[in-house]
């Protein structure tokens, strides 16, 4: 894959206008849900989790603790348009839309190498990389029709979660910054054992900040993921690689610092969670709240990067993207399973947004390795259209809970 990351990406203009005019429907249909969030006049009707954030750019006491201000401050800014509830809209809007500006850029680019610039079937494969970019964005947790109930499943969402929760703008505002910092990093390792690229450790370090600043979760997990790599490398290496190790970790200083902050402003002596604030240890214990099978809530949530990760293992080896969205998951995933907040912030789940963070990034690859093993045939036509199905009915199970969520529907389903 280095190769094809390093290459310059070239496109069609029919591709780049296809890239603006996706992007621009995409931010006005954001819009309207983020609007119809922040303005909603009824409890359970557009419900989220914009309530607090209102009060929190107001000024007013939410009951809690938002140390990271890139979407709040923003949003107190944008305020000037029209109070704070279009402020609040816009600046979800805003961040949200990076989100698929920067994956349409890296799916492209490492996708279209893959079809020859000068093959008549070079635009459409770039149209088409476009559209599997957006729906990337659509697809959800697997569950069954009305009145069906799968064992200790008493909820399609929360206890099972989507890669995409369009109803917590703080994770939609971080992860743009977040993809880009996931790339990057991704890229890094192929190489930070031989050499420094100033320029691309700076990048990584301001996104990963970036990312930090507007919701710490994927930081968390990414930290947590990069250290057992990067210490397992530094074993191999006998200690001869000290130095690129400290190179690279010296990329998160910044990033550290603010953690360090931020977690004294959730649960310092002046935070809301008090006394009774602080990080336990307990297999399920948060996400046990919502169900009462956790094995099965992970295959609804992740079968299709699941089966793509079965049938392509060996691509370990030679696929940065899909090992460390992996490791990411498991990261993520160990995580949520054994960490929770104590006290009132239980219910909560804060430990899960590392865990969507980790379903995104497995369908983010699961579909890379897809695309590439469709277009040079590297299997079989039979698994290939398996994957493609559950792949589709992730996206029809999103599509609906998306119109569920854009119709005034409640999260909490």
């Amino acid at each position: 894959m280095k190769k094809e990351n390093s290459a310059k990406l070239n496109i069609s203009n029919t591709t780049k206008i296809a890239y603006v005019l996706l992007l621009g429907a995409y931010t006005s249909l954001l819009f309207v849900l983020f609007k119809n969030q922040a303005f909603h006049t009824e409890y359970q009707v557009y419900g989220s989790d914009v309530d607090a954030y209102l009060m929190e750019m107001m000024g007013l006491d939410s009951g809690f603790d938002f140390p990271y201000p890139v979407y709040f401050t923003l949003g107190k800014m944008l305020a000037v348009f029209g109070g704070v509830n279009m402020g609040a809209t816009l600046s979800a809007t805003i961040l949200n839309s990076i989100s698929p500006a920067v994956l349409s850029y890296f799916m492209l680019k490492y996708l279209c190498p893959f079809v020859p610039e000068k093959s008549k079937n070079r635009r459409a494969y770039e149209g088409f990389i476009l559209l599997a970019t957006y729906s990337l964005f659509f697809v959800s947790m697997l569950y069954p029709p009305e009145g069906i109930y799968l064992p200790g499943m008493y909820l399609k969402n929360l206890g099972v979660f989507s890669a995409n929760p369009y109803y917590n703008q703080t994770y939609l505002a971080a992860r743009g910054f977040a993809i880009v910092a996931f790339f990057l990093f991704a890229h890094i390792l192929t190489y930070y054992e031989d050499h420094v690229d100033i320029r691309e450790y700076v990048t990584f370090s301001v996104f990963l900040l970036l990312a930090t600043l507007t919701k710490p979760s994927f930081t968390l997990v990414l930290i947590t993921a990069a250290a057992v790599h990067m210490i397992v490398k530094l074993i191999m290496s006998h200690g001869k690689k000290t130095k690129a190790f400290l190179c690279l970790l010296a990329t998160a200083v910044p990033t550290f610092i603010t953690l360090l902050i931020q977690f004294g402003g959730v649960f310092g002596s002046s935070s809301h969670a008090g006394e009774e604030g602080g990080i336990g240890f307990g297999i399920g214990r948060a996400w046990g709240i919502y169900t009462d099978n956790i094995i099965l809530a992970v295959m609804l949530a992740n079968a299709f990067p699941g089966v793509v990760m079965l049938l392509n293992f060996k691509r370990f080896k030679d696929h940065e993207v899909f090992r460390l969205s992996w490791e990411f998951m498991m990261a993520g995933f160990l995580e949520f399973l054994c960490l929770y907040e104590k006290g009132e912030r239980l219910v909560h789940c804060n430990f899960a947004w590392g865990y969507i963070y980790g379903i995104f990034f497995v369908f983010v690859s699961g579909l890379m390795l897809l695309i590439e093993n469709t277009v040079k045939k590297k299997q079989h036509v039979g698994l290939l259209v398996f994957e493609w199905v559950v792949f589709i009915w992730h996206l029809g199970c999103g599509l609906a809970f998306f119109a569920m969520l854009y119709g005034g529907g409640y999260f909490y389903v």
